[in-house]
């Protein structure tokens, strides 16, 4: 089986896509992973594939413009040097350029089309072409639902919608992690006002959509009771937009500065971090649709809080109830957070939403379609024959 991924980058967290744990697997059974993103061949993470035996092209199938078309022709190309007999979509701008490419490609046989919604992308025509596919994977229930409801308005959806949650290595996320010596002290040198606090993890920027403003909620009911609590924000501090600046100014107002310490985001150590943390908060004001740094943290053993609905209802419902907050109201929250701190309960080590669930899942999807493409081969050839005979009779009727 030949398998073809198309990725407008290799930017995205591994740990949601599963870029090379699937290859991995692919290259381990015999088959043949080929991924085509916009990566340069000398990135790391390219020859890491390259490594792991898949084959890399590079096309640039990033950019949402008109630019991208360019594109089509050394698509084409790459389709009918292959022949793959799955082509596996990830994002919107290579759904179009391949939509483009298949139109009059040399091909043996039809490849069959999956495409994976990561989010809930509005259903318009720019998404018209991630849903043209003999299969689309979303990532979570509440995708799915969002998904079969906007539907109807779509003119050619997929033939089958497979909801695969995404996973988390269990390998490099172990339960009970405990983060180095070395790490620690090298911690509280930088950041010496996290010494013998309470750690609550915001484990993303500050943006419109994150939920940001409930951290002085927890901060002005919780305070009192809980001193050494402090917000930790996976953010830069000298980062200025409108958001950020209206967050701080009302931080600054109510003198809480000293409670938080922003980290950045660009960190090679997110697994420390969400190990040492006492508690990682998932406070999305919009659905989240897969929420990845919630289920790591519950893999490594640590407490989580979250609001009651999409990703993290999914997750926290079968794993971790205790962490549920089912009305998003400042008492609701800080009663469940309060609940932790006072009686830490870790979350128990589970064998749910791990990555070789996801890699397993995905690959039954992608044989499952090269069945029925081999099927449909064996079938078009008997038809073949059928019509040679039937002509050839016609033939010796005729003399």
């Amino acid at each position: 089986m030949k398998v073809m991924r198309l990725l407008s980058s290799l930017k995205h967290d591994e740990s949601e896509r599963g870029i090379f744990h699937l290859g991995r697997a692919l290259v381990k059974r015999g088959h043949t992973s080929i991924i085509v993103s916009s990566a340069d061949k000398e990135h790391e993470l390219v020859k890491r594939l390259e490594r792991d035996g898949n084959i890399y092209h590079q096309l640039s199938l990033e950019k949402k413009s008109w630019m991208a078309l360019r594109q089509i022709w050394p698509l084409r190309q790459l389709i009918e040097k292959y022949q793959p007999d799955i082509i596996h979509l990830h994002s919107r701008t290579p759904a179009w350029i391949l939509h483009w490419a298949l139109k009059g490609a040399k091909l043996k046989h039809k490849p069959k089309l999956v495409s994976t919604m990561y989010g809930f992308y509005p259903l318009n025509n720019y998404s018209r072409a991630l849903l043209n596919v003999d299969c689309t994977i979303t990532v979570s229930d509440s995708v799915s639902e969002y998904l079969l409801q906007g539907i109807k308005e779509v003119k050619k959806p997929p033939r089958s919608i497979i909801r695969i949650y995404r996973g988390v290595d269990t390998r490099n996320f172990p339960y009970r992690y405990n983060p180095s010596v070395y790490w620690i002290h090298r911690t509280f040198a930088e950041y010496p006002e996290l010494e013998h606090k309470k750690w609550l993890l915001f484990p993303t920027v500050i943006g419109q959509e994150y939920g940001q403003e409930w951290l002085i909620d927890i901060l002005g009911n919780l305070s009192e009771d809980f001193p050494n609590l402090h917000i930790i924000i996976m953010d830069e501090d000298s980062r200025r937009d409108v958001v950020h600046e209206e967050f701080m100014q009302r931080v600054n107002a109510l003198e809480l500065r000293d409670k938080f310490t922003f980290i950045g985001t660009k960190r090679n150590d997110m697994r420390e971090w969400l190990a040492a943390a006492n508690l990682v908060l998932g406070l999305a004001n919009q659905p989240e649709s897969i929420g990845i740094n919630v289920l790591q943290a519950i893999h490594l053993g640590t407490p989580v809080v979250g609001w009651n609905k999409a990703a993290f209802h999914e997750i926290l419902k079968p794993l971790y109830p205790q962490g549920l907050v089912k009305e998003e109201t400042a008492y609701a929250l800080c009663k469940v957070i309060r609940n932790q701190l006072e009686n830490v309960m870790r979350p128990p080590i589970t064998d749910k939403f791990t990555m070789q669930q996801m890699i397993d899942e995905t690959l039954a999807v992608y044989r499952k379609l090269d069945d029925l493409n081999q099927l449909e081969q064996k079938d078009a050839l008997v038809e073949k024959r059928q019509k040679k005979r039937r002509r050839n009779s016609s033939d010796v009727y005729q003399s």
